[in-house]
């Protein structure tokens, strides 16, 4: 029983972290990149979570980054469903561009 749950606790594993198995010459290969807006993506759910409690978030869009030399903003789409209603809320976080401190944090409700 050890052995099954041992075993599959390594195959999650290999599944999660995209390891590979080379020819023999290699071994194994792990390669896992977190994309840089993970970060603000985080924060964009967990706000969202915060206006609309009673609300599922049930997808999630990264749009993109505007760059600034000083003020920075990443775009994000998350689709919520609520009283068997679904709608969109768009969040835009603007950051100080060198120390990605928060300025502020936009809400737009949509129905798109």
């Amino acid at each position: 029983m050890k052995w099954i749950r041992l075993f599959s606790t390594i195959l999650c594993l290999m599944l999660m972290t995209n390891l590979s198995i080379g020819d023999g010459s290699q071994v194994l290969h792990a390669q896992q990149e977190i994309p840089s807006y993970a970060k603000w993506g985080s924060f964009a759910v967990r706000k969202t979570k915060e206006r609309y409690p009673d609300a599922a978030i049930v997808d999630y869009l990264h749009i993109g980054k505007e760059y600034g030399t000083k003020i920075s903003t990443e775009k994000f789409k998350l689709w919520l469903k609520q009283d068997g209603k679904e709608f969109g809320v768009y969040v835009d976080i603007q950051f100080k561009t060198e120390t990605e401190k928060l300025i502020d944090i936009k809400f737009r409700k949509t129905d798109r």
